[in-house]
């Protein structure tokens, strides 16, 4: 066994020793199972919703709901697994107090499992040169998100925004691969058509 998979295999028996403690009752576990997730939840949350209030709702809300169910969590599943499930349905079900919101430029969010960024995927295009351009750019590409329904939405922050896999979304949302893949096709189709007057083709 390499070194890497060693000290996989140790931290994986670390989290199983946490889950089981968190289960009986001990916070200081619970906390350490929080502080390993809690900044990609916080992230989930943050591409989500319409500003940082909400996502710190979102963020406080997931743990509330993790630790009142974790007693009855019976690892059939990754515990990640399990803990994105719950931030995707806090996500989807979450109803945004304000419409302000600020988000930064599309051109530095990447599809990791392509190598190009997203913003080309939409326009088939380069990407945009000047930084106020880029700033309006990625105001017209929000709204364009927010306009998706909110599996298709889901879908699209955690495909371009997170970079899961699909495999990893359909987990996280309880679908199938197939379910996943057209949510994504329908999403990037309706953002294309939203953005067809911002982007040079």
């Amino acid at each position: 066994m390499s070194g890497k998979e060693q000290s996989e295999s140790l931290d994986e028996m670390l989290e199983m020793d946490l889950i089981l403690k968190a289960k009986r009752g001990d916070m200081t576990a619970f906390e350490q199972l929080v502080y390993r997730y809690d900044k990609q939840v916080l992230s989930i949350a943050a591409r989500y919703v319409q500003t940082a209030e909400d996502a710190k709702d979102v963020y406080q809300e997931v743990f509330l709901r993790v630790y009142r169910a974790l007693p009855k969590f019976q690892m059939k599943s990754q515990f990640s697994t399990w803990l994105f499930r719950i931030t995707t349905n806090v996500c989807l079900s979450h109803r945004s107090k304000t419409r302000r919101h600020t988000h930064a430029s599309l051109d530095q969010e990447s599809d990791t499992e392509r190598g190009y960024s997203l913003s080309e995927k939409l326009s088939g295009g380069g990407a945009t040169e000047q930084r106020a351009e880029s700033s309006d750019l990625a105001l017209h590409v929000q709204h364009a998100i927010d306009s998706l329904s909110p599996k298709q939405k889901m879908v699209f922050v955690l495909k371009y925004y997170q970079g899961y896999k699909i495999r990893e979304i359909a987990a996280m949302l309880h679908l199938s691969e197939g379910t996943v893949k057209r949510y994504l096709f329908d999403a990037t189709k309706r953002m294309r058509t939203e953005l067809k007057d911002t982007f040079l083709t």
